[in-house]
């Protein structure tokens, strides 16, 4: 679809807008300072106006004015010089000096050394090395005479403008793409807007500002740059909202790492105390016992334990000091895992270990439903939907989650609905209350969940197999603290004879995090059976593998469609199974082709087409394992046809030619009617689906069968 094509003004309407919406808005904590900058800006001439909001938008904050191209600007020169005239821009300085090289072509670097009688310079020194060059042994004013440095400005005094920027979009931002992207269609906005100030008062406005600036600068790892930080943090604005202490906090954690891998341990225990965050906390405890001072660490350790921040933090404190002062040898990780269950997997599912559990669950008996976050993600958004998206908590169109949930004021906020909607939870009647805004806003934009994950079936199941009292349990925990509730759950969830339970998959190597550790602990302490799963890789004999052979018109998948699909099903050895059906490509077969398939144009005219057998491949497919001769093929055509009918094809694939080849290494050929004729495998009707099938299922076996001797035997196992 062709994008729509910006209004000459689009920039500088836009811009307006938003400096007429943060007046209207925040007018009470603007400062001189900014009503100074808008009030500059309102005096300058129009091209003016449009040359400093394109140099906004633009990367950096130094421009060559002599490749300025703005069709709205017609006297750029004029423009310039306002810019110049009233402070809004200068020219440069020393402090200029890196940007300025940073973006000047190597043959100016070289022609201005030269000029500079700088015959040390070698013309084959990459752009980078002749940069350094330059800032160590050239002076600023001599590149700035000899580099066209005339030909460039500065923007000047812009803080004041990020500040109004951030008011508007709620986080930090230098330029205005967003409204851009919005309007060419590039980026979806929220139309239910309530243009109302999202900070309390212009104190924790300045504040979130200072930590917010500070966080984005914490992106380059450079040791000036956290120096400068542990100032901003210790000398930094006071914090009058917990979504400011948040931000001061984070920041705090950030800086304190970067000092700490520093072995600057006095100087990160500083931040850390600095901060108030769990993280913070678990640090310091950390460097405390570590450092020996034991009594500290026990006394913070106490204070976590009776007024945790979060149940994250009173999971690790408890641990912690059971262990280092209440004699336990092991952690709470460590218990969970042993207490885990052990799941054989077939280890061609290495990669997507969830897949294998969910299928030897099945096949147990179990209904199986990849929950993770997006389960609990769509129950609270859509019983909530009310309060999170109809009562004007959205400050701007570009929001999607409530600043109510990032300042942890929802709970408060909305008390009185909260606990009417946690009683429906408990009583077992609650899924009206999801299916009315489901039914009522579906495909409606959000950043709480994806339409498209939303699993009625499981939300059904949440809601009738498991405690009520748990699930109220949660979903309060949830309104309580939603940024740090929002992921860890177990990735799947299992009914089976009508109870329900989470499991965490963990295979080899895989570690148990802090928030999945607490998510486990809050599910069980709510009634709610979770354990963790823990995967052994290896050949599972009850394992369904697919074995698969596709007749194609020719070899590009994109573009060629399939005449025939053949499919054997191989369990313990056993096929147990079989699926086949001619198909029609709705082309013509060229005649090379059926030389080599002998599958003609009249045999296929009446057959179906993939669109009519897809439901049945699928089921026959089941939870098996997709496996063919040079697999690539083969799956290459058959997801491409499922893709075309707009439908996901997900299988973990073994291809028989690799299997072969590492299993019985040395032969000459591992063409299918080579590996035929050589293992005395039947393989009467060559390049016909079923045929090829069958034979690549025998290969299957020789595989499996080696891969099964290499098993651990029983006492090995035992030991």
């Amino acid at each position: 679809m062709k994008r729509p094509d910006l209004p000459i003004y689009y920039y500088h309407d836009h811009f307006v807008e938003m400096l007429a919406f943060v007046r209207a808005t925040y007018g009470s904590i603007l400062t001189d300072e900014h009503e100074t900058f808008v009030t500059r800006f309102q005096n300058l001439s129009k091209d003016a106006q449009c040359l400093l909001i394109r140099m906004v938008n633009r990367r950096g904050t130094i421009f060559n004015r002599s490749l300025f191209r703005y069709a709205e600007i017609s006297d750029l020169e004029r423009a310039v010089d306002d810019l110049l005239a009233c402070g809004q821009a200068r020219f440069l300085r020393d402090e200029d000096y890196s940007a300025f090289v940073a973006c000047l072509p190597k043959d100016v670097l070289l022609s201005g050394a030269k000029a500079a009688g700088r015959t040390d310079v070698r013309v084959s020194w990459p752009k980078a090395k002749l940069a350094d060059y330059f800032l160590a042994q050239v002076p600023f004013e001599v590149a700035a005479e000899h580099c066209t440095a005339s030909k460039f400005i500065a923007l000047d005094d812009i803080r004041p403008l990020e500040f109004l920027l951030y008011l508007y979009f709620g986080k930090t931002e230098n330029d205005l793409k967003n409204f851009a992207l919005r309007d060419l269609g590039i980026m979806r906005t929220n139309k239910a807007t309530s243009f109302k100030a999202r900070f309390t008062d212009g104190d924790e406005a300045r504040a979130c500002f200072h930590y917010s600036r500070l966080l984005d600068r914490l992106e380059v790892k450079s040791l000036t740059i956290y120096q400068d930080a542990v100032t901003d943090i210790f000398g930094g604005p006071g914090c009058s909202s917990d979504y400011a202490a948040d931000l001061r906090s984070r920041a705090a954690w950030l800086v304190g790492q970067f000092f700490e891998k520093r072995a600057e341990t006095d100087l990160a225990r500083q931040l850390y105390r600095a901060g108030s965050s769990s993280e913070c906390n678990e640090r310091l405890v950390r460097l405390l016992y570590g450092a020996g001072d034991k009594e500290d660490a026990e006394d913070l350790l106490r204070r976590m334990i009776d007024d945790p921040a979060s149940d994250g933090e009173f999971v690790f404190a408890t641990d912690f000091y059971s262990r280092k002062f209440g004699g336990r040898r092991t952690g709470s990780c460590t218990d969970l895992l042993r207490a885990g269950v052990t799941l054989t997997v077939d280890d061609v599912f290495r990669g997507n270990p969830e897949a294998g559990v969910a299928g030897v669950m099945r096949r147990r008996g179990y209904r199986v439903f990849f929950a993770e976050n997006t389960l609990w993600h769509s129950l609270f958004g859509l019983l909530f939907w009310d309060e999170l998206f109809e009562s004007e908590l959205l400050h701007s169109s570009f929001d999607w989650v409530p600043h109510c949930l990032k300042d942890q004021s929802f709970a408060r906020r909305f008390a009185a609905q909260i606990d009417d909607k946690l009683d429906a939870v408990r009583s077992g009647s609650a899924l009206n209350l999801l299916l009315r805004p489901l039914a009522a806003n579906w495909g409606r934009p959000n950043g709480i969940f994806a339409w498209d994950h939303v699993d009625v079936d499981a939300l059904r199941l949440l809601l009738s197999g498991t405690s009520g009292e748990g699930i109220a349990t949660i979903v309060r925990s949830l309104c309580q603290n939603f940024r740090d509730m929002r992921d860890g759950f177990p990735d799947l969830m299992l009914e089976k004879d009508g109870t329900v339970s989470f499991m965490e998959i963990k295979a080899e190597g895989d570690v148990i995090r802090r928030n999945q550790l607490t998510r486990l602990k809050q599910l069980g302490n709510a009634g709610i059976r979770a354990e963790i799963g823990r995967v052994d890789y290896r050949f599972d004999p009850e394992q369904d593998y697919v074995v698969v052979d596709a007749e194609t018109t020719g070899s590009w998948a994109a573009g060629d469609r399939i005449t025939e699909i053949g499919a054997v099903k191989v369990r313990n050895h056993q096929v147990v199974d079989e699926w086949h059906s001619l198909l029609n490509p709705q082309r013509t077969i060229p005649a090379r082709i059926t030389q080599i398939t002998n599958i003609t144009n009249e045999m296929v005219r009446d057959a179906p087409i993939f669109a009519e057998v897809a439901d049945s491949f699928m089921q026959f497919m089941g939870d098996g394992i997709f496996v063919a001769h040079n697999v690539n093929f083969d799956y290459g055509f058959i997801s491409y046809e499922y893709e075309r009918l707009e439908r996901r094809f997900r299988f973990p694939k073994l291809c028989t030619v690799a299997g072969m080849r590492r299993r019985y290494p040395g032969l000459k050929s591992y063409g299918l009617g080579k590996l035929c004729e050589f293992y005395g495998i039947e393989l009467k009707t060559h390049h016909r689906a079923l045929c090829d099938a069958r034979a690549t299922g025998h290969l299957l076996n020789l595989i499996n069968q080696k891969r099964e001797a290499a098993l651990p035997s029983a006492l090995e196992d035992a030991a």
